[in-house]
């Protein structure tokens, strides 16, 4: 029987995010994503205009009506809210089907390069710390960590040797960690190696951490957030190693920006990965 992962996050008809980034991942890699929509957007909110049909008062249908089909899920992933009232949406989700024999994957959508995205408030905070807690890993980008764990961003954009700057991330990262086990990945880390600009993530657990990166292509691109985060529900579910599927989700992510530059793709248009996504056939495939 086909794993499958619930996916509680919005349809934007443009801009490569969401659902259109994690239905093809999870497919390609041999998992079924069952699309819980939060809202339908007609582009991502990175564009000057767009009409945003919230969501929050179908979701405990979805909820409901698959409690009756009596679905199992090997994965719950979420990532963008249009709203504070969808936490407890969610938690009403998790009461049906989140157990010891799956997890839960949180991806805080907030903001990005120190600036908080147009659906923040204080209270939007505080329900995403409740959801973030019950996560066994977490996804944040640097913006996102330091809102949860009420730091600074601007000591992280001071800093510029590249081991003082990590050793201070994983400083941040472990204030997430608030359960053994868990895991807090922190994404779209700036930083020069050997003079060389990369972008990385890096992996925080309870007996370390792990950093990975490859070259950086400069733009903030739509969706590479949802990629990664699709990759790694992907290889959980599969039973893969997380530092593994970490390494594979950076050079899929990584190749693909390079493709994306190439093209002169506008950022708010999000990452040409479709081109790539055998990698991620060849590389599951043969597991």
């Amino acid at each position: 029987m086909s794993k499958k992962i619930a996916v509680i996050n919005d349809l934007s008809g443009l801009g490569r995010c969401s659902l259109t980034a994690a239905i093809p991942v999870l497919s390609v890699m041999g998992v079924s994503p069952c699309p819980l929509p939060t809202a339908v957007l007609t582009a991502q909110t990175g564009y000057p205009s767009y009409y945003c049909d919230d969501l929050t008062d179908k979701m405990d249908i979805f909820t409901e009506e698959w409690k009756k089909q009596e679905v199992a899920f090997s994965g719950i992933y979420t990532g963008f809210l249009a709203n504070t009232e969808q936490v407890d949406k969610i938690f009403h989700f998790l009461d049906a089907f989140y157990n010891e024999d799956n997890f839960l994957l949180v991806d805080p959508v907030m903001g990005d390069n120190g600036e908080t995205y147009p659906i923040f408030t204080d209270t939007f905070l505080q329900e995403m710390k409740r959801l973030c807690e019950k996560a066994d890993i977490l996804t944040p980008n640097l913006t996102e960590a330091c809102l949860l764990a009420n730091s600074d961003y601007q000591q992280f954009t001071a800093t510029t040797n590249p081991d003082g700057l990590l050793d201070q991330i994983a400083t941040l990262g472990r204030k997430l960690l608030n359960k053994p086990n868990k895991h807090v990945i922190i994404t779209g880390i700036h930083l020069e190696i050997d003079q060389v600009p990369s972008m990385g993530n890096l992996h925080v657990y309870q007996d370390g951490c792990n950093f990975s990166s490859y070259p950086c292509v400069h733009g903030s691109y739509s969706g590479t957030g949802d990629l990664f985060a699709s990759c790694l529900t992907g290889g959980i579910a599969r039973g893969e190693e997380i530092k593994d599927i970490i390494e594979t989700a950076a050079q899929f992510i990584g190749k693909s920006l390079i493709d994306t530059k190439a093209d002169n793709t506008p950022t708010r248009e999000g990452v040409n990965f479709e081109q790539n996504l055998g990698m991620l056939i060849s590389r599951f495939s043969k597991s």
